[in-house]
C-alpha cells in the first residue's frame, strides 16, 4: 500500500516513521515550527512545511499522522483546521493520534491495558485526554489513538544521561516504568496503517516495564562506566515535570498491538534496545 502522509509535528518518531514509508513509495509532507529544521525534515524523507506560517494543503492526503503536543486549550491542530478535517473526513483512509500512557495515572504499580479507563493525574495527560476525545469526536474520520511509553532510541536514551556530571540512580520503592524503541513505534504505525481499524485504541510499549534505575545501571554496564550512586526520590533535585512521572506507577499492557497488528517488536525490552544503540554508535 502507498499513499501520501501528511504529519503534524514530524519529529523524532514520525521521522523514524517516514524514513520506512519512502522505501515504500510514499509521499509524506511534515510540518515544524523551526525553519532551521527543514533540512531534518527532508534526510527523513519527508517534504518539510512551516507551520504555523505555511497554510497545509491537505488535497490528495490519503494518511494523517498527528503528534503535536496539546495544551490547556486543547490540540493545535484542530484548533486552526478542524472543520477542514471534518469536510474531508471519507477522504482520509487513516488517521493516527500519538498520545500517551500517562492517560491511565497511577495505578500503584498495577497493570493497566486499552479497557482501563482514562484517570489521569497530571496535566499534561489530562490535556491527552482531552486531545483524544476531539479527535474520536468527528463523525467519519477513521481516527486511531496510540498511547505511546517512554520513547527511547539512537541519539535519545540512558547513554547521554551517564555524561552529566552529578548523574544519581533515583530510587523509589516498588516504581516501575513502561518505556518503547522509537523503531516499534514506527513498526506499529506502519502495521495500522496497512490494516486500518478505526476507533482502534493501541498501547505502544515492550514488554517488561521495569525500575528506571535498572536500565541506567545496564546502559553503564554497557559502557564499561561506575555504577550512579542512588539517590532516594524524596532527596532527589528534578523538575516538577520529571517529578510528575515519579507520582504515576503503573504496568501497561501491549498485547493488542501484537494480538491485532500482528507486530513482533524489534526491542522487547530494554536490554536488547540498549545493546543496539551501542552496536550503532560503534
Amino acid at each position: 500500500m502507498t499513499g501520501t502522509l501528511f504529519s503534524f509535528g514530524h519529529g523524532y518518531s514520525a521521522q523514524v516513521l517516514s524514513r520506512q514509508l519512502q522505501h515504500q513509495n510514499w509521499r509524506v509532507l511534515g510540518t515544524t515550527r523551526d525553519p532551521a529544521q527543514a533540512p531534518v525534515i527532508r534526510a527523513s524523507g519527508a517534504e518539510p512545511v512551516i507551520w504555523p506560517g505555511q497554510e497545509p494543503q491537505l488535497d490528495g492526503v490519503t494518511h494523517l499522522l498527528i503528534s503535536t503536543a496539546p495544551n490547556a486549550k486543547g490540540d493545535p491542530v484542530l484548533a486552526a483546521l478542524r472543520d477542514e478535517i471534518a469536510e474531508r473526513a471519507a477522504q482520509f483512509k487513516w488517521v493516527g493520534y500519538l498520545s500517551t500512557t500517562a492517560v491511565y495515572g497511577d495505578h500503584q504499580g498495577a497493570w493497566v491495558d486499552e479497557s482501563t479507563p482514562a484517570t489521569p493525574t497530571a496535566e499534561r495527560g489530562k490535556w491527552r485526554v482531552q486531545a483524544e476525545r476531539q479527535w474520536q469526536s468527528i463523525p467519519g474520520l477513521p481516527t486511531h489513538v496510540f498511547r505511546l511509553a517512554g520513547i527511547y532510541g539512537p541519539g535519545r536514551g540512558p547513554f547521554s544521561k551517564l555524561k552529566r556530571v552529578g548523574m544519581r540512580r533515583i530510587i523509589k520503592p516498588g516504581q516501575v516504568f513502561s518505556r518503547i524503541h522509537v523503531a516499534d513505534i514506527a513498526q506499529v504505525l506502519n502495521a495500522s496503517m496497512n490494516a486500518p481499524n478505526p476507533g482502534a485504541v493501541y498501547n505502544v510499549c515492550d514488554d517488561e516495564p521495569v525500575p528506571p534505575q535498572d536500565v541506567i545501571a545496564y546502559a553503564a554496564e554497557l559502557q564499561g562506566l561506575p555504577l550512579p550512586p542512588e539517590v532516594s526520590f524524596e532527596e532527589a533535585e528534578m523538575t516538577p515535570m520529571a517529578r510528575s512521572f515519579y507520582n504515576e506507577n503503573k504496568r501497561v499492557r501491549n498485547d493488542r498491538i501484537k494480538d491485532e497488528l500482528g507486530v513482533s517488536l524489534l526491542y522487547p525490552n530494554y536490554r536488547v534496545g540498549l545493546k543496539s544503540l551501542m552496536v550503532d554508535s560503534q
